[in-house]
């Protein structure tokens, strides 16, 4: 059986870990632990059985030298930031991506942005209008995933579940192609894993 390796990094506004929660239950939570246990899924790929592994990093600075440890043998990464935080934005920029391709220069990722059912939210809004900030939208989140030359961009909501199969489906999409072509014509990188 074919193993692969799905790593999620970002702030901790981001919610990876509501995310993965929110992929492997079927109910919706109230409580959110800060940690998600490392979680194995298979599934079939052009009738082939594929292990997942799902795999949650910490986002504070605190494990900056933890972190990567986490990254060998990584095959997808979702960088992932929260819609209601320019910081956590930036960050992809300035942090995330930097750190994984330092790493993992040939894996390939999917930007994610997260939170959206939060992007109307007046406390969210008066929040960011307190900071002469908005809540990020779809073609902010296009723009930086062609500068930075992820798969794809996509949003989500691990609250709402919104998006969350086409997330999936994203997922086991990039996976078939990974396994199949040689090429990722979308960043012309040639892929192999961490």
């Amino acid at each position: 059986m074919q193993i692969v390796k799905l790593v999620a990094v970002g702030d901790h506004e981001a919610e990876k870990t509501h995310l993965f929660i929110s992929f492997t239950s079927k109910s919706v939570l109230e409580y959110v632990p800060t940690v998600f246990d490392n979680y194995q899924v298979t599934v079939t790929i052009r009738g082939e059985l594929i292990n997942v592994g799902l795999f949650d990093t910490a986002g504070q600075e605190d494990y900056i030298r933890c972190r990567p440890l986490s990254y060998p043998q990584t095959d997808v990464f979702l960088v992932c930031f929260s819609v209601v935080s320019p910081s956590s934005y930036e960050n992809v920029r300035e942090k995330w991506v930097p750190e994984i391709t330092h790493h993992c220069p040939d894996v390939p990722f999917l930007l994610v942005g997260t939170r959206t059912d939060l992007r109307g939210d007046r406390g969210e809004l008066d929040k960011l209008a307190a900071n002469k900030q908005r809540p990020l939208q779809p073609e902010d989140g296009e723009k930086l995933a062609r500068e930075l030359r992820a798969v794809k961009y996509m949003e989500c909501s691990a609250k709402t579940r919104v998006c969350l199969l086409q997330l999936w489906r994203s997922w086991v999409g990039l996976l078939m192609s990974q396994f199949h072509v040689s090429l990722c014509v979308f960043c012309r990188r040639a892929w192999r894993k961490c």
